[in-house]
């Protein structure tokens, strides 16, 4: 992940952090489908997704990162994350 990139995730990281969750919404955080969300990232070297479930005792599990380089979230990315997300407690 790109270094502009990273810097964006740990801004996000810490915004959930001190606000909570639930308290942080667009344009950092868009629900995907079912369970699984994104966090909306943007740096000078582009776009990427970092899609997350929730897990129990409050945790947020990263499932998929990617870079974005479509208007639309692929599909490919979707399943991916959908299949990593059923391992998830």
């Amino acid at each position: 992940m790109p270094t502009d990139v990273r810097a964006s995730f740990e801004r996000i990281v810490r915004r959930v952090g001190t606000a909570r969750l639930e308290r942080v919404h667009g344009p950092y955080i868009k629900h995907q489908e079912g369970r699984l969300w994104e966090m909306r990232l943007r740096g000078e070297d582009g776009i990427a997704r970092a899609v997350y479930v929730t897990a129990a005792g409050q945790r947020v599990v990263i499932v998929r990162a990617f870079a974005k380089k479509t208007l639309k979230t692929p599909r490919r990315e979707t399943e991916l994350a959908r299949a990593c997300a059923k391992e998830v407690q």
